[in-house]
């Protein structure tokens, strides 16, 4: 399938800093890529070069062939910043109805847009008395316009409440089924694990990892966590059967397990059968894979480098 957004070897310098340093992704019709990466590891430089907001210094970039920020590339993309600002002394309704209008839509569309994020019971209420989440949620209206082909949101969750975000989510798996194409930059790393196809980690302006949750895992070789319960009365016979350097808390033991060693671990677990009342083992959550390959920066990207302009 032909990528839309197509990033090959990008570079973007701010004086004698490296912003970004052979930069290559794509993302294709019905993907969701999230982009992960510290404060000033490049996130935002790359989002706003996709936008045409800002140049680049080497490298080529194409929204389905496109140059960035062209008319065509314009026509197809959406952007929801972090902070999505309006102004105060306007309605719901009629922010989205002048946004309708510059995409060549009609206003009447508004209605529908407002309900599809939550904020049909406010739309006539003017946005400054909207709360924070209740003003990304028209960013995300506006945002809709036109079913654009490609999405890029930058933290488009801050300021939602935990129902909101999913209802978010959702959203943003229905244009991905529709076909769009979706990059985000997120710091809330256990909503990306489980709502996007693939991860893609900045360190320094370099990618430092990219695929899947799945490959990450793999690279990563991180250990599996186990926790074993004994049943009442049964701790010393679990203790004895466990390797000793197990971490035992609460009545519990706590043990980081190889990949390797799963299967022979539960074997030995089965075979105490009634002596054990629960046991959990659980894969490297993607907070620790995002910790393990941050730290694993290339050796020439090692020097200090100074957060990425605003």
């Amino acid at each position: 399938m032909t990528p839309r957004l197509t990033l090959s070897q990008l570079t973007k310098r701010y004086g004698d800093v490296h912003a970004l340093t052979d930069v290559s992704l794509a993302v294709a019709p019905g993907e969701r890529v999230a982009l992960l990466g510290h404060n000033g590891a490049g996130k935002s430089t790359l989002m706003k070069i996709v936008l045409g907001l800002i140049g680049f210094d080497g490298g080529t970039v194409s929204v389905e062939g496109a140059a960035p920020g062209s008319t065509a590339a314009r026509r197809m993309t959406a952007y929801l910043p972090e902070n999505a600002a309006f102004h105060p002394a306007l309605t719901g309704r009629e922010l989205v109805c002048q946004y309708l209008r510059l995409r060549g839509q009609p206003g009447a569309q508004a209605g529908a847009l407002l309900d599809r994020v939550g904020l049909a019971h406010a739309a006539d209420r003017r946005i400054g008395t909207y709360s924070k989440g209740m003003r990304q949620r028209v960013g995300l209206a506006q945002a809709l316009i036109g079913q654009p082909a490609l999405m890029v949101l930058d933290e488009p969750t801050s300021g939602l409440d935990p129902v909101s975000r999913r209802e978010f989510y959702a959203l943003i798996d229905d244009l991905a089924h529709a076909g769009a194409s979706v990059l985000l930059s997120s710091h809330a790393l256990t909503e990306v694990e489980a709502r996007t196809d693939r991860l893609v980690i900045l360190s320094r302006g370099r990618i430092v990892a990219a695929g899947t949750l799945g490959d990450l895992r793999a690279r990563a070789g991180l250990p599996l966590s186990a926790t074993v319960t004994p049943a009442p009365g049964a701790i010393a016979a679990v203790r004895a059967a466990l390797p000793p350097d197990a971490d035992w808390r609460d009545g519990q033991a706590r043990l980081a397990l190889p990949v390797t060693t799963k299967m022979g671990f539960l074997s030995r677990v089965a075979a105490l059968g009634g002596q054990v009342a629960d046991v959990e083992i659980a894969p490297p959550s993607l907070e620790d894979i995002y910790t393990h390959f941050s730290h694993a920066t290339p050796p020439d990207a090692a020097e200090p480098r100074q957060a990425e302009a605003a």
